[in-house]
């Protein structure tokens, strides 16, 4: 499990094609600092097993699932992911509870800069729209945020559905979000209880049938 706040940024630095899946070697002083392997990283929010460790750069192999699902296939060398550890047992839970399981991948609409802060336009897939509220949590690219707005698809004008955060000095300057641009992918996991909620209420709406 993951928290959402970011530790560091790590740079790609070598991409090996493996068929159907490639493997990841990412530099990151401070997550390999006590890293081993089969410890689990989060990169840009999608969980990894550190396969191999060296120094402060760790291995890391992605599947097809994952990069059916995520934006991991658009890495190359030199490219700059959000890292962060598994939470320890015991420690404060800062962000929200992150299971660094993507649902889906969304797009930088537009960036309002602000004199103290950032308001990001993200759009994202119809289905996972439903699960997003006002003042709820939502990870982008691993990274915990506060919903400020959501917005359903408009099929008369052919917008899609999207949502916005707005990010503080903080974040601009400690996660990759600080240089997306309109157009790029980001990686989105949507809050696990919303899903549960939904779950229940789909069983408790059969039995009642």
């Amino acid at each position: 499990m993951f928290t959402g706040l970011i530790e560091e940024k790590g740079t790609i630095t070598a991409v090996e094609e493996l068929g159907d899946s490639v493997r990841l070697t990412i530099r990151g002083p401070v997550v390999t600092s006590d890293a081993g392997h089969g410890d689990s990283i989060a990169v840009n929010g999608c969980c990894l097993t550190v396969m191999a460790q060296d120094g402060d750069t760790f291995g890391a192999d992605v599947m097809k699932e994952s990069l059916d699902k995520t934006s991991l296939g658009d890495l190359a060398v030199g490219s700059q992911v959000n890292l962060e550890r598994a939470t320890k047992a015991g420690a404060r839970l800062g962000g929200h509870i992150v299971q660094g399981h993507v649902d889906g991948t969304g797009h930088v609409i537009d960036r309002t800069p602000s004199e103290h802060w950032e308001v990001v336009r993200i759009g994202l897939p119809v289905e996972l729209a439903k699960y997003l509220v006002a003042k709820g949590s939502v990870t982008v690219d691993g990274t915990s945020l506060t919903v400020v707005e959501v917005v359903d698809a408009a099929p008369s004008t052919g917008e899609g559905p999207w949502f916005s955060v707005s990010l503080i000095p903080t974040t601009l300057a400690d996660t990759t979000l600080g240089t997306k641009a309109p157009g790029d992918r980001v990686n989105l996991e949507v809050d696990i209880l919303a899903k549960y909620v939904e779950r229940l209420l789909a069983a408790q709406k059969e039995e009642s049938a």
